[in-house]
């Protein structure tokens, strides 16, 4: 009986024994499992972890798998709190330095605005300037036109001028000369303008009273001596007369 009681008590231990070792196999599994199934999480897109995550849940350790990820994002969370000590001064430095450079940029920008501003003034100024300008070198442009037609036109007005004296002192002859330089010269210098072509209009009416004036003149003159020959020629044999008498007395005297 005593030895039925301990192969008894043996068996049990041995079969205890291998629920235990069956046991710690499975943990050893399921942590594994765990394990890779966390791996596969944190590297996996989480647009593809639904079926990780129905492999979990269709076990039966789903539990002790919570347990193990709790764990894991309480160590994630130790890494990042331990990264942002370690950054936090240069943390504090940078943003330190960022409302520095702000600081800066605020017055850059303010030095910029005014710049623009006085840029824009000056600018204006500048194009008032060149508008002036533009505007005294058209007048000049045009004073220079003005002077050179007028150096054409001034020695037309002057010779039309020494015509009109001319024909009012009855000087025909160097008011027909004048006439011909005022046609064949003056007037092809001076360009196309209106007091010019009314002049070369006028130029034949002005030949032809010239002509007709020295012609009447002319016969008037004729007609004159005609009517006073006999006075004249017997002026003029008085003055031979005298003329041979003074030169008898001369060669007598001598």
């Amino acid at each position: 009986m005593n030895e039925a009681l301990a192969l008894a008590l043996g068996s049990d231990r041995r079969s205890s024994e291998l629920s235990r070792a069956t046991c710690r196999m499975a943990s050893v599994e399921a942590a594994a499992e765990h394990e890779r199934i966390l791996r596969e999480i944190e590297s996996t897109d989480t647009n593809c972890i639904g079926p990780t995550l129905r492999s979990v849940y269709d076990g039966q350790e789903h539990g002790l798998f919570m347990e193990k990820l709790d764990a894991r994002i309480r160590n994630h969370d130790r890494d990042i709190e331990r990264m942002c000590n370690h950054h936090f001064q240069g943390f504090v430095d940078s943003i330190t330095e960022l409302l520095k450079v702000r600081g800066e940029a605020q017055k850059l920008k303010s030095q910029v605005t005014e710049t623009n501003q006085r840029l824009q003034d000056d600018g204006k100024q500048l194009m008032a300037s060149m508008e002036e300008l533009k505007q005294c070198r058209v007048q000049q442009r045009n004073i220079a036109t003005t002077i050179d037609k007028l150096t054409h036109c001034l020695p037309v007005l002057e010779m039309y001028s020494r015509l009109q004296e001319q024909m009012s002192a009855k000087r025909y002859y160097p008011a027909l000369r004048t006439l011909e330089q005022l046609e064949q010269t003056c007037l092809p210098r001076a360009g196309q303008y209106r007091f010019c072509s009314i002049m070369a209009e006028n130029i034949p009416k002005l030949r032809t009273h010239i002509r007709d004036t020295a012609m009447t003149q002319l016969r008037d003159f004729l007609e004159s001596i005609r009517k006073h020959s006999d006075k004249i020629g017997e002026t003029a044999v008085k003055q031979v007369r005298r003329s041979q008498e003074l030169g008898t007395e001369t060669r007598l005297m001598f």
